[in-house]
């Protein structure tokens, strides 16, 4: 038999995944703002999602920067003119096209996610030393499933040879 949610009997629903995804996002949505404290005079938590897309993508437009954090071009500009006077981000043009500008990370703000995100992956990892080696293996599982749902790509392993992206997003 069926439930609502369309799993079989002894499956478990999505409800109940759903809280439990809820409650871990709570622990990491700590760890993150742990882990901002230290620039939070610099930058805000909205401004750091910013760099870390400018991080994970590399110079960008304007129009896409504000469809990928999901944004109104305007505050996405307002955003950027903030991070450009704190000296975080710049604006160069295009080689391909001229008339088009891009937005990048300058190295200070790439030092800032480098930093927060080495600060993030300490905690978490202090986290999962605690699970046994089968939880761990479960988790990883079942991380793995939920990013694939969602299309995000996989976090490379920090011994690649080119290292981990700051984020641990591949490029």
């Amino acid at each position: 038999m069926a439930d609502r949610n369309g799993a079989g009997e002894g499956a478990v629903d999505v409800d109940e995944v759903t809280r439990a995804v809820l409650t871990a996002s709570r622990v990491l949505v700590a760890v993150s703002a742990r882990s901002l404290a230290a620039v939070e005079d610099r930058v805000t938590l909205p401004q750091f999602r910013m760099l870390m897309v400018l991080s994970s993508r590399g110079a960008t437009k304007l129009v896409h920067l504000a469809e990928l954090l999901g944004v109104a071009p305007s505050t996405a500009m307002r955003m950027v003119d903030r991070l450009i006077a704190a000296g975080l981000a710049d604006r160069r043009v295009n080689p391909d096209n001229r008339r088009e500008t891009l937005l990048q990370l300058t190295d200070d703000g790439r030092r800032i996610v480098t930093d927060v995100t080495a600060r993030r992956r300490q905690e978490i990892a202090a986290i999962v030393e605690r699970l046994t080696p089968q939880r761990r293996a479960a988790l990883v599982a079942a991380l793995t499933a939920f990013s694939e749902a969602s299309g995000e790509p996989p976090a490379p392993a920090v011994d690649e040879a080119s290292g981990p992206h700051p984020l641990g997003w591949a490029q």
